[in-house]
């Protein structure tokens, strides 16, 4: 039988090939759509009344994945920053905000710009590779993870984002120069496939979380963690925090980033247009996050009998947002499959919308700023120099492998 656009978008053989646009494009014309157990909703103005309105779709009830969790991991993973609804999710947002002020950014802004500077001046040959350090440095220093273990937070995000990729399933990086406590943890990581998302999937990352959080607590210092260790937090909410750091604090970025080359190296007349016009940086950044959309979807559940666009939705439904639909939506952006450097139409929700916001927004924007300006000083143009590997997920936008060659 043919296979409808519904089996397209939640395939995650479909991704390898690209994100399936015109099968969004339909299913945005019928909008709110019920797929296998799950409301899909596709409209941008749809998609920021669900992420804003807390009180009527939660991300407490089912968590915020379209699975269900194991009943027996429900309560624990609920307890996850991303898993909650104000006021406990306002909470706990307030203990890291400190970390993500604009002036905490501008202070850790001339060391990314350094950082990036020395990635694009050594380059490998593989721009997802290569790029994928600068997230995990940033991430490191802001976090309070000694930064010859950052490898761990790479691998952990690849175990958990690419579940469903043999390449990311089983990831694991070089231990050389790891602190003892971070051998001491790998010495429980899991060979067996076990999904990363359930309790039991990452001991390697609780046992490195409580290591490094006593280090804290005995050598604090301005991070994120030493100040976690002088908050009112339960064990069940500081291990998901860590957890919540460890993986979403990088990924995104590490898509991202790739994904903005890509578009430029699919638009060279907007690559052109921008190695002109330097001012058009910052709305540049926008459009790749809003062309590219690394997170492509997230759940939230019905606290109550509602209505969405007409549609009845019963207490209880799942209601999973379609991120990459509404970036493209006809009634939002001008002409939006065109890939514009100088596009004002700035609303994008690759960050979400509504109280869960995402609240390293500006620093993920300042270091794709400080990449695509180190991008922009080299000598020529960065050109595709292969086949680019993409991910096999229906959750990230992601890139494996971009083979670039660097300009002479």
């Amino acid at each position: 039988m043919p296979r409808t656009d519904a089996d397209l978008i939640v395939d995650p053989d479909t991704y390898t090939s690209g994100v399936p646009h015109d099968a969004l494009t339909r299913l945005r014309e019928k909008n709110v759509v019920r797929i296998d157990d799950f409301w899909a909703v596709f409209r941008h103005e749809d998609v920021r009344t669900v992420l804003k309105t807390p009180a009527v779709f939660s991300s407490h009830r089912g968590a915020t994945q379209i699975r269900d969790p194991q009943p027996s991991d429900l309560a624990y993973v609920q307890r996850m920053m991303l898993n909650q609804d104000p006021p406990s999710h306002t909470r706990l947002r307030r203990m890291l905000t400190r970390a993500f002020t604009p002036r905490a950014v501008a202070r850790l802004e001339d060391r990314i710009r350094a950082n990036a500077r020395e990635i694009i001046a050594n380059p490998s040959g593989d721009f997802a590779h290569d790029v994928a350090d600068l997230p995990l440095l940033t991430l490191a220093d802001v976090f309070g993870v000694p930064r010859q273990d950052r490898a761990l937070l790479y691998d952990w995000s690849n175990r958990v984002i690419g579940f469903q990729d043999p390449d990311y399933a089983l990831s694991s990086s070089s231990t050389a120069g790891m602190t003892d406590m971070a051998l001491e943890a790998l010495q429980l990581r899991p060979d067996d496939g076990r999904d990363p998302r359930a309790r039991d999937g990452m001991p390697d990352l609780y046992a490195y979380a409580h290591a490094l959080g006593s280090y804290k607590r005995a050598h604090p210092s301005d991070d994120v963690l030493s100040n976690l260790m002088r908050e009112d937090i339960s064990i069940e909410e500081f291990e998901n925090l860590f957890w919540l750091f460890s993986v979403a604090g990088n990924e995104t970025l590490r898509n991202g980033i790739p994904g903005g080359m890509i578009a430029l190296l699919e638009h060279p007349g907007q690559y052109a247009r921008l190695r002109a016009d330097r001012s058009l940086l910052d709305t540049a950044v926008e459009e790749m996050l809003r062309w590219w959309t690394p997170v492509m979807h997230f759940r939230r559940t019905a606290a109550r009998d509602t209505s969405l666009s007409g549609q009845e939705i019963k207490a209880g439904d799942k209601v999973v947002v379609w991120f990459s639909s509404a970036n493209r939506d006809e009634r939002a952006f001008t002409e939006p499959a065109r890939f514009d450097v100088g596009r004002r139409e700035g609303d994008h929700l690759s960050f979400g919308h509504g109280p869960h916001f995402c609240l390293g927004a500006q620093l993920a924007r300042t270091q794709m700023r400080a990449i695509f300006d180190a991008v922009l000083d080299l000598s020529g143009t960065i050109q595709l120099d292969g086949g680019v590997d993409r991910l096999r997920s229906n959750f990230q936008n992601g890139v494996k492998h971009l083979p670039v060659s660097w300009p002479k």
